[in-house]
């Protein structure tokens, strides 16, 4: 590597010697000709080939200003001739602004150290040449451990990219940029590494485009809608509401209802039937309409009937009757299938954490949760409960479970416009991200629209990788929720490549332009992977049978359920649509027996919960669709 200039010689008049100066076979680039507090001016001398030193400025490029023993790092913001045209016969002036970014000194133990203030600014006529790659790979170095190589820096693709995976992690990230940039490959990327520095990481992806199980397949589980089991009761009033309306505004009366009638639901289930005593006594149970504990939607709709049936409390009737109907319809919905089925009515909360959350992972630490398939006016329930349950784990667990939520197209959880979206989804993940750090639980946000999003939200990620970005609104939201970014880096977000991006953030130590390492083929996303076989540009080999099929709901698998439901019609039906079935129905009455003989709830298990029944859903559906029908009184046994 060359040398430092060790002297000056001031330059002849006439400039014989100027040119010989600024050849491209020295370091030597301009002088400094004009200095504020962040920026400087440097004019250079380029003959009218060039003579190589031309092609040595470049916008976004670094360079370094020597003062006494140090270097300051300045970023080249723009450039411009001394005239509006370029002489071919002559020398060309040219002007650079540069931002001065950091100093670069030897520190105590003799070794290169970057530092973001400056001690002693260029004086006039200080000299500009290149950057050294030691000086580089200095300004550069996070300086700490628990670092991982992402990429290569643009200006020197020997260096690598380095950033810190535990503040990446505890004080969040954010990846945006337009459509097919490589937003989704650069957080497969992330996440890889991630995993690799913290192998304890729990990882859950909010997939709406079924893209990421392509990503990890030996790291991952799939749940998508044949294999989601939901229970309606893990729903807090508002999330389950939502699902009743359909995404529409809730009509109050109605909800009062169900903050009343809920509570009592789940008494019964606990085995305690005298509710009229209840209601009338003092209030001393814990249970609300948001406590997660199991009930029988049949309970609930026996408990609207028994209202209707009063002759007091003719005004809320209306009320009742259209209440009813919203959960009939919902129950019989065959999309909202993996709320209602049959293991709804057993208390299943440790396998549903179990399962979502990887505890313990079995070796697949990641989920892919793909929300493409759920109705979408119960995705933002779905959302507001995963995010609820992933911060409440981490908060109860004392920090012992570090979970990594990844939410994908965040704009559509928490927009901008407080009035738009669900309000607990974007409370879920305004707590993780506000509070989050402190318990061990991460977000991950993944926007293609960051002009869209809550800012809040993403003030609130430490570190964003910023990659193509047209828009300009959405180039303002980035400068103004990143407080070391300047215009001038900014400024380079519309022109970048694919797979190019500028970190900012607690990640890195200086703002940094880099392009993320190539994911191998075998780990690159793809939508549709959960869908096999794919037929690519043959449409005729494409079974329309079925997708309509798909459509409609329907499985090839299942099997009538006329003989079953034929079956139970001559006989006694009991309140619990389960007690006709051997496995579902000896743990049932099991449960509401301990529950009669021990009023603390819940119960302790001495194992994991019972299995589910192999009966297919279809005949559970049917039988519980006639059962729900039926009033409470021809319910029970005599």
């Amino acid at each position: 590597m060359d040398s430092e200039p060790t002297s000056t010689t001031p330059e002849p008049e006439d400039g014989s010697e100027r040119r010989g100066t600024f050849a491209a076979g020295n370091r030597l680039m301009g002088r400094v000709t004009g200095c504020s507090g962040s920026k400087a001016t440097v004019s250079a001398f380029a003959e009218k080939d060039g003579n190589g030193l031309a092609e040595l400025w470049s916008v976004g490029r670094l360079i370094s200003i020597s003062v006494g023993a140090n270097r300051v790092a300045a970023l080249v913001c723009s450039m411009q001739t001394a005239t509006s045209s370029w002489n071919e016969t002559d020398e060309n002036v040219m002007h650079i602004d540069v931002e001065l970014v950091g100093e670069i000194r030897t520190g105590v133990n003799g070794k290169t150290e970057f530092s973001a203030g400056i001690s002693q600014y260029p004086y006039l006529g200080a000299v500009a040449h290149r950057m050294r790659s030691s000086d580089l790979a200095a300004i550069y170095d996070p300086g700490v451990n628990d670092t991982a190589v992402i990429g290569k820096l643009t200006q020197d693709t020997s260096l690598g990219a380095l950033i810190h995976i535990p503040s990446l992690l505890s004080r969040h990230f954010a990846v945006v940029g337009t459509t097919g940039v490589g937003k989704t490959t650069a957080v497969t990327l992330l996440v890889h590494k991630a995993l690799k520095s913290d192998p304890s990481l729990r990882v859950l992806i909010l997939d709406p485009h079924n893209e990421f199980a392509a990503a990890f397949p030996t790291e991952s589980i799939v749940i998508d809608t044949d294999t989601l089991d939901l229970p309606f009761w893990l729903f807090k009033l508002e999330e389950f509401t939502e699902v009743l309306f359909r995404g529409r505004p809730p009509i109050m009366d109605e909800v009062d209802i169900l903050r009343d009638l809920i509570p009592e639901a789940k008494r019964m289930f606990k085995g305690t039937t005298d509710t009229a005593l209840l209601r009338r006594g003092p209030e001393k149970s814990s249970l609300t309409a948001d406590t997660p504990v199991p009930y029988r939607v049949a309970d609930l709709l026996a408990l609207i009937d028994e209202r209707i049936g009063k002759l007091e409390g003719r005004t809320e009737k209306p009320f009742l009757r259209s209440l009813k109907v919203r959960v009939q319809a919902a129950i019989n919905d065959p999309r909202y299938e993996f709320m209602f089925s049959s293991n709804t009515i057993h208390d299943t909360i440790l396998t549903t954490i179990s399962h979502i959350f990887r505890i313990p992972g079995d070796g697949k630490p990641v989920t892919t949760f793909q929300l493409s398939g759920i109705p979408s006016e119960v995705v933002n329930s779905v959302a507001s409960i995963l995010c609820r349950m992933a911060f409440e784990i981490a908060l109860w667990s004392a920090g012992g479970v570090r979970i990594l939520v990844v939410c994908e197209e965040a704009h559509r959880y928490v927009p901008s416009d407080p009035k738009l979206g669900f309000f607990p989804t974007r409370q879920a993940i305004s707590r993780i991200a506000k509070e989050g750090r402190k318990y061990g639980v991460s977000l991950g946000v993944i926007t293609q629209r960051p002009g869209e999003l809550d800012p809040t939200i993403l003030s609130q990620c430490s570190t964003v990788f910023a990659m193509r970005l047209s828009n300009d609104h959405d180039q303002d939201i980035i400068r103004s929720a990143i407080p070391d970014s300047s215009a001038s880096t900014m400024s380079f977000l519309s022109s970048i490549g694919n797979g190019e991006a500028i970190a900012f953030g607690e990640a890195v130590a200086v703002p940094m332009r880099m392009m993320f390492e190539r994911v191998p083929e075998n780990v690159l996303p793809r939508a549709n992977s959960g869908l096999q076989p794919i037929h690519r540009g043959d449409p005729n080999a494409v079974d329309l049978t079925k997708i309509v099929k798909r459509m409609r709901h329907i499985d090839d698998t299942q099997k009538p359920a006329a003989p079953a439901a034929d079956t139970l019609t001559h006989q006694q039906p009991s309140i619990d649509p389960s007690d006709g079935f051997d496995v579902a129905a000896a743990h049932r009455r099991l449960s509401d027996s301990q529950s009669r003989h021990n009023p603390a709830y819940p119960p302790q298990d001495s194992g994991p919960a019972a299995p589910a029944p192999a009966t297919p859903r279809s005949e559970y559906s049917s039988i519980r669709s006639s059962l729900l029908k039926k009033p409470l009184s021809s319910l029970i046994k005599p």
